[in-house]
């Protein structure tokens, strides 16, 4: 069958029906998130981060489930998908992960609130990743997510956004100003790494299985703590990610969580690998 690479998607992979996928594979998963949450964070999870990344979380695990719970030869996950990748690699428990992506995700929305006017702008079409960095640092602002050749996400200031906005249309690219609560994956994030970093250490991290890449990297985790706490502000290098998984061998690519968004980035970056979704 070849080389199989196993990815845990992040925020704005939600889907309606992710709920009852929970509810019919991993209920006492469900009963877990409401218990560490204190509600329902399905019901609220088009609200913010703090409620869709342990509602994500829990759909990708239980997408993982319906699969039969496959290690593959290696994974990695995009954002909070990583804390899913470290968990079904036997790398931290179940009930520490789902803390941990709880915290992450109210940490991640108060530290937005806090830093002030801060979002993320999505950079589309062919020369995207070529032009990123240029445009961010022209513009003050922080490469967040270099997803694909042909999308990109800088995160900042919203003020900067029409500049950038406009230079980004001089090039030929399709900008978009994404509907989020802050400037995700950049330095207006530094906020939260204090309180997250305290709760990592109390956390006890084994030995994966089976190889998880870490997307700040693009190389397998060496340091967990560590580099958990450099995602909130560092970007998420996904295509790195992809082509780093492709070099080790990756011939099929399998997506376990809701939607199929990475999916899509994997056919954008990728040729001749097999592509499914649980």
């Amino acid at each position: 069958m070849g080389v199989t690479a196993i990815l845990f998607p992040g925020q704005g992979s939600q889907t309606p029906e992710m709920r009852q996928t929970v509810a019919e594979l991993r209920p006492e998963l469900l009963s877990l998130a409401d218990e560490i949450v204190g509600e329902d964070a399905f019901a609220r999870a088009e609200e913010g981060t703090q409620f869709a990344q342990p509602a994500i979380f829990c759909a990708s695990l239980a997408g993982w489930e319906a699969l039969g719970r496959p290690d593959g030869d290696m994974m990695a996950g995009h954002s909070l998908g990583e804390l899913a990748a470290l968990v079904a690699a036997g790398a931290i428990s179940e009930r520490d992960g789902l803390e941990l992506v709880a915290l992450r995700g109210r940490l991640m929305q108060e530290s937005g609130e806090q830093a002030g006017d801060g979002g993320m702008v999505a950079l589309l079409g062919n020369g995207a990743a070529d032009h990123a960095v240029e445009l961010a640092e022209a513009h003050g602002l922080a490469v967040a997510n270099d997803n694909a050749p042909q999308q990109v996400v800088l995160s900042g200031d919203r003020g900067a956004f029409e500049d950038v906005m406009a230079a980004a249309k001089e090039l030929g690219l399709r900008p978009m100003e994404l509907p989020v609560t802050g400037a995700f994956h950049s330095p207006m994030m530094a906020a939260a790494v204090p309180e997250f970093e305290a709760a990592l250490a109390r956390v006890e991290v084994s030995s994966p299985r089976v190889t998880v890449l870490s997307a700040v990297t693009a190389e397998p985790f060496e340091d967990v703590r560590k580099q958990l706490a450099q995602a909130l502000t560092m970007p998420v290098r996904w295509r790195e990610t992809l082509l780093a998984m492709r070099e080790r061998g990756g011939e099929r690519f399998v997506e376990v969580g809701p939607g199929r968004v990475l999916t899509g980035l994997v056919k954008r970056t990728l040729k001749d690998v097999e592509l499914a979704h649980a």
